[in-house]
């Protein structure tokens, strides 16, 4: 039995090379067996899940290099496909539907007939049922405009991931990996951190591949793809193109520009057009080198690139946005953003300021100052207009301070605070773009219980604000980094209200890997989410509803540790880069959020003289009485002696009782409790609803039982009637957990954009239907998307 991991093999080079002739190197059977591995089945073991996750990575590692074996995989696929169509077999859909995509998205060429039988499968899914609709209409439109140009969506993506500059295309992408601190600052950093720079040190020569080796790739790619091996020798064109150097990047324009304007066409005409200016492209490439034009040979594989990314251990509340806005201030950004010297020194102080503020940040003192110059004292000229008009001596101190108070008088330009139209739609442009059907759901509990997940098909009405940069954020930790992601979210959103900034500018997607300390991982089931020794409950819940989510991602949790152990014990072993092709994996076919809901909490403590606090969480509160939780260590003889004590204080609990009807009833009771447990993550599948569900810690002296009876809610108000304090802690996060608290007040976040809206319409309304025109159709609550590649799975 060997030792070597799957990652463990040499790398392969990833530069352009010729393929050995047409015939897969790799025989469909063997690419059908892999396939039947790969799928998830309901009666895999814990083990199976993380080796199919493995299984999948090198099922396209077996095929990245051979461009005969891609075109045999989309074969392979695409009969499975319509096979499970066929016996109803729609667990299999999802996971063979993304394997298909990527497969054709790496492809150098695939006849026309096959373009149609995977288009018309694509279609096909319109009439099933959510997510499989949702996800093939996606794919139908991607297959529609590659099958009219053939090699835009990998031509599309390498550009914006790598920030190739185009005049065509301007939208750019990066992946920002921040993983916790408190997990990832040992041997479990230096593996993920290594992984990501080796995967851009990924070309053949060992160096990391610069913007012109992705021009080639683009240029190479786009030519094969439109022409095939009947009209281009794919060994002539790469050869020609490593021998240009510097002057690729014309013909990288012009094939961008040929691609580009045969999509806005759409498709109008037999794409003969587009085979004839990447023909002549071709020629004029071969002629450039002094090469015979070559009519046909075999195809050049031109792998696709990992995007760029970088590694972040996230240790401050603001090291998103702080990233964030560094790199829209790049010089690849700039130019298309022209941020002004004045507006880049307000945003940039106003982002790292304290962002859980309500209020903007004013820096000022009571002044009577009236606000107009000729109002100044006479002493005090606010602007010199020359070194004549200003003392070259000062007699005295008292001048100096004169001076030094005319100086503080001086006026500078104000910003104007009022947003304009555009600004305030840009804020409301994601609500209204994740449901635009919407009833309000989300708060007040105007909607159903039911979770939302996938994205909506529908097109808005309106111009919406074209964003040019999306930034894929993906969160790597347990249920902690989660809060701390929430938080970070909410705070940027009541950031924006005040002051536009990165909403008008990034696209935000999140993305989610649980890993905690502890290595053990199961098979995510039902009736095991929300115990309190799972500290990825919500990772585990992801699982349970999304199995390739399972598969590839959850299953990282007990692969990343074991990478830790192989790297100490084979230091000088060259490695492919396993985790980071499984993040790009994720965050390009990854599209279908589920939505988890921000819950604001309130915090009021016993002490008169402390402010209450405001937070949020995401997944989970605990509330417990410290005095009786050091009692339940005593043993039983002291225990019954003190039984009365030992149950703990008295609590009011006033709240609203949610029910499937939507109709909610005000409730309210007192109970002696030693604390309690809020989580908004399901016990199991069969109790999904989109809301909190409270369970009291049960008393010593009452029952054996460790549940206690379950209250579900969306709004909730506890406190204490006796003199005794409680502490709260969020997201299961020692360090957001709050002493001496008297009493604590819960419900569903409010989005800012949704609040802006709102003040607006009350300005020139009577107040009676605050929630009109644009108002009406936005979700009130601010929730979380997390990105899956299936969504919800019923």
């Amino acid at each position: 039995m060997t030792c070597k991991a799957p990652w463990d093999s040499s790398s392969r080079p990833r530069s352009m090379e010729p393929t050995a002739g047409c015939t897969p190197t790799v025989s469909e059977s063997d690419l059908y067996r892999t396939i039947q591995a790969v799928l998830p089945k309901e009666l895999d073991v814990q083990q199976s899940w993380v080796n199919k996750g493995m299984l999948r990575w090198t099922l396209h590692k077996k095929v990245q290099n051979n461009p005969a074996n891609n075109v045999a995989l989309v074969r392979v696929v695409i009969k499975e496909l319509e096979k499970a169509e066929r016996l109803d077999s729609r667990k299999f859909i999802i996971p063979l539907l993304h394997t298909l995509m990527y497969a054709v998205i790496q492809t150098a060429y695939i006849p026309d007939e096959l373009y149609k039988r995977v288009y018309d499968f694509c279609k096909r899914l319109l009439t099933f049922p959510v997510p499989y609709c949702t996800v093939g209409l996606s794919y139908t439109r991607h297959m529609k405009t590659e099958r009219c140009t053939p090699g835009l969506m990998y031509q599309r993506m390498v550009v914006a991931e790598q920030s190739l500059r185009n005049e065509h295309y301007p939208l750019q992408e990066r992946t920002f990996v921040f993983a916790d601190s408190e997990i990832f600052s040992g041997s479990l950093g230096e593996v993920l951190r290594d992984d990501i720079a080796t995967s851009g040190s990924g070309s053949g020569s060992g160096g990391f591949p610069t913007p012109l080796d992705h021009m080639r790739s683009v240029v190479q790619h786009s030519i094969q793809a439109a022409l095939g091996d009947e009209q281009c020798h794919g060994d002539a064109l790469a050869q020609a193109l490593r021998g240009m150097g510097q002057d690729v990047e014309p013909y990288f324009q012009e094939a961008l520009a040929a691609m580009e304007r045969s999509a806005e066409e759409g498709g109008r005409g037999d794409g003969e057009q587009l085979r004839s200016r990447l023909q002549q492209l071709y020629n004029k490439i071969l002629a450039a080198a002094d090469t015979d034009p070559l009519s046909c040979g075999s195809l050049c594989d031109s792998p696709l690139p990992n995007p760029e990314m970088s590694f972040h251990l996230w240790t401050e509340d603001t090291d998103i946005w702080r990233e964030l806005a560094k790199c829209v201030r790049s010089s690849s950004m700039s130019e298309q953003f022209s941020v002004s010297q004045d507006q880049e020194a307000f945003e940039l102080c106003d982002l790292t300021g304290d962002l859980t503020t309500p209020e903007m940040p004013r820096h000022s003192v009571m002044s009577n100052d009236s606000g107009i110059e000729r109002d100044l004292p006479s002493s005090a000229d606010p602007s010199p207009t020359s070194s004549l008009e200003c003392p070259a001596v000062c007699p005295s101190g008292e001048q100096c301070k004169i001076e030094q108070d005319a100086m503080r008088l001086t006026r500078r330009g104000g910003i104007k605070m009022k947003p304009n139209m555009n600004e305030s739609l840009a804020l409301m442009q994601d609500p209204l773009e994740d449901h635009p059907g919407g009833t309000g759901g989300g708060t007040g509990r105007g909607g159903t219980l039911q979770r939302r997940a996938g994205r909506s098909g529908m097109q808005l009405s309106f111009s919406k604000q074209q964003r040019h940069f999306t930034a894929r954020i993906v969160a790597v930790g347990d249920d902690r980094v989660l809060g701390r992601l929430a938080k970070a979210f909410y705070s940027l959103r009541k950031r924006e209200a005040r002051r536009l900034f990165l909403t008008m500018k990034v696209n935000l997607q999140f993305y989610y890997i649980p890993v905690s300390k502890d290595v053990t991982l199961a098979p995510a089931v039902k009736g095991n989410l929300t115990t309190r020794e799972n500290r990825c409950a919500l990772g585990s819940y992801l699982g349970m509803v999304d199995p390739w989510y399972e598969c590839n991602i959850r299953s990282l949790g007990a692969t990343i540790p074991e990478l830790a152990k192989t790297q100490q014990t084979n230091t000088s072993r060259q490695k492919d880069p396993f985790l980071s092709d499984v993040i790009s994996y994720y965050v390009r076919t990854g599209r279908q959020p589920v939505y988890f809901t921000i819950y604001y909490v309130k915090i009021s403590f016993s002490s008169m003289t402390k402010e209450p606090a405001e937070d949020v969480f995401l997944s989970h509160l605990e509330m417990e009485f410290p005095e009786f939780k050091h009692s339940s260590t005593l043993p039983k003889e002291k225990q019954r002696k003190n039984s009365a004590e030992i149950c703990g204080a008295v609590v009011t609990m006033n709240y609203k009782k949610v029910t499937l009807s939507g109709r909610d009833v005000d409730k309210g009771l007192s109970v002696r409790t030693t604390g309690c447990q809020i989580s908004a993550i399901p016990a199991s599948e069969t109790e999904d609803l989109n809301c909190l569900t409270l369970i009291l810690n049960e008393s010593q002296t009452k029952s054996k039982n460790n549940t206690g009876p379950k209250i579900r809610t969306c709004n909730i108000k506890i406190r204490t009637l006796e003199r005794r304090s409680f502490t709260v802690t969020l997201d299961r996060d020692s360090r957001r957990t709050f002493s001496d608290v008297q009493s604590i007040e819960i419900a569903p976040c409010l989005d800012p954009g949704y609040c802006v809206q709102k003040s607006m319409r009350s300005k020139f309304s009577s107040g009676e239907d605050n929630d009109a025109g644009l108002s009406k159709f936005m979700n009130k609550g601010l929730p979380l998307p997390i990105n899956t590649f299936a969504g919800i799975i019923n």
